[in-house]
């Protein structure tokens, strides 16, 4: 029987042995991205300890300058990323690097196939960006203890990504965690100084703590001059400054771009973003994002989410969901408030006027991002609503005020074109209007060639009347609180009497009971 100081081998979660399997067996295109999910974690790490550490300041161990260190040994084909943040106990290291928490993972696994490109370029949307280290380790080594904990504490986790992994008891003085990773044969690149250098450039130089490595210096003796044993020593190799904070026109399109992977820890570039400043009754930055490819759990309405939250600059919580409506659950982004309290709870949040005020802001700057896409950007806000568009059609029922806003952006399909493309916008249909037409006209069904072959659709076609084509199982409760546009009322085509203008009466009479 073991017990918690004991050396432990246990089996991974099934969903962490099929991340496993399409790590180590996926045709990965772009394996240098491990360095940047990486660095990612062990920010994320310092970030949670510094929070910690306002309401208990024991936890920084008098040690409370946060970095980074990047270690390397080119002979042993050795990688180690070590931070001294939060660290973590023998339980925590056994959930979150044995398990996967998010719901519908499982499920989602199953339909992936082990050989794709893109399955692969999904890892990190699970929130284990630790698992891509297996793209270039053929064995891995964490060592960590958790900030305030005894040194006896300290736990060893290892593994080579065969299914199984080993904890065991350590002594460990630092706070913090070491990720070591034994690189393959093909990755020795990986311990390159000069390319880890670059790569920390291109991914991680908005990271706000320094990222350091080995400088080697040679001091020399001012009196004979002769050359002393070399002393080595760290140098930042990162800007260290976080990225928001920074005036908008000193940020490249391209680190705004690897921020969002950051955050993210989406391997796409994102569609669209929006930095603002806010100053006056209240003080915040906002830093939004529109992602170009849907999160695999968007359709789990119930699946975390939300904005990083900052106040002052300190990281408060991850997935803060209070800053934005449900319906646009799929922006990711921060916000940095200089009005809310450093000690703020999400109960706390649901409370609080300022949070509803920002709400409301930060919502009206996403439906105006999308606004301008929508009348700016045909073929790009096109390629967002075939991702996006069936969450955006929640809006209606869940965000009166911004009812008109949402309208504008929604697409349906229509007989005006004839196919099954929610491509036509409601201010369309209004322009192509028949003289003396003062409705909407739609038809709800179960599939685009039910709505088509409606019966009810007869006399609109002999006349020339468009009808908007719905099929999506979302669209009849859509409709049940999207009731005018423009000032014309949305009618349903098969329900009650219908005046088309007309004087055949019974025509149109018998096509509105048909």
């Amino acid at each position: 029987m073991t017990t918690a100081t004991a050396s432990e081998t246990l089996g991974f979660q099934a969903e962490v042995k099929q991340l496993l399997h399409l790590m180590i067996h996926s045709l990965y295109s772009n394996r240098e991205i491990f360095l940047r999910e990486l660095i990612s974690n062990a920010s994320d790490a310092a970030d949670k300890l510094r929070f910690e550490a306002i309401a208990d300041e024991k936890l920084l161990e008098d040690d409370a300058e946060f970095s980074i260190r990047i270690d390397v040994d080119p002979e042993a084909r050795t990688l180690g990323i070590t931070d001294n943040g939060i660290g973590m106990t023998r339980d925590e290291v056994i959930e979150q690097l044995g398990t996967i928490a998010r719901s519908g993972t499982g499920d989602y696994l199953k339909a992936m196939s082990a050989d794709s490109k893109k399955d692969a370029n999904l890892i990190g949307q699970f929130g284990v960006g630790f698992y891509s280290a297996f793209i270039v380790a053929e064995k891995v080594e964490v060592f960590t203890r958790r900030a305030g904990t005894p040194a006896s504490e300290g736990v060893h986790w290892i593994s080579d990504g065969d299914g199984e992994f080993t904890v065991a008891p350590l002594d460990r003085a630092e706070r913090g965690t070491t990720v070591l990773l034994h690189l393959r044969e093909d990755a020795a690149e990986f311990t390159d100084d000069f390319r880890l250098r670059n790569l920390v450039s291109k991914y991680s130089d908005h990271i706000a703590f320094p990222v350091e490595m080995k400088a080697a210096s040679v001091p020399v003796d001012e009196e004979t001059e002769d050359e002393a044993e070399a002393v080595t020593e760290y140098e930042r190799v990162n800007t260290a400054k976080a990225l928001w904070t920074r005036p908008r026109g000193d940020i490249t399109d391209e680190e705004y771009g690897e921020f969002y992977k950051h955050i993210s820890h989406d391997f796409h570039g994102p569609l669209l973003w929006s930095h603002n400043r806010v100053e006056g009754k209240r003080e915040y930055t906002g830093l939004l994002y529109l992602p170009a490819k849907p999160p695999f759990d968007l359709w789990n309405r119930e699946s975390p989410r939300g904005l990083k939250l900052y106040v002052q600059r300190v990281f408060i919580m991850d997935e803060a969901e209070q800053f934005l409506p449900l319906y646009l659950r799929f922006v990711r982004g921060i916000i940095d408030s200089n009005d809310l309290s450093l000690n703020v709870s999400r109960e706390l949040l649901q409370q609080d006027a300022t949070v509803e005020a920002i709400k409301g802001a930060l919502t009206k700057r996403v439906l105006d991002m999308l606004g301008k896409l929508a009348s700016g950007e045909d073929d790009k806000y096109q390629n967002f609503w075939d991702e996006f568009g069936r969450v955006i059609k929640e809006g209606p029922a869940e965000d009166l005020a911004n009812g008109e806003k949402i309208a504008n952006l929604l697409r349906f399909a229509s007989t005006h074109t004839g196919n099954e493309k929610q491509n036509q916008s409601l201010a369309d249909y209004v322009s192509r209007m028949k003289e003396g037409q003062e409705k909407i006209y739609y038809v709800t069904a179960d599939s685009h060639k039910s709505a088509s072959a409606s019966p009810h659709l007869e006399v609109f076609n002999k006349k020339g009347i468009e009808v908007l084509l719905l099929s999506d199982p979302i669209d009849e409760w859509v409709m049940g609180h999207l009731r005018e546009f423009d000032g014309k009322e949305l009618r349903d085509i098969r329900r009650g009497e219908l005046d088309l203008g007309d004087k055949d009466d019974e025509e149109k009479k018998g096509a509105g009971r048909r």
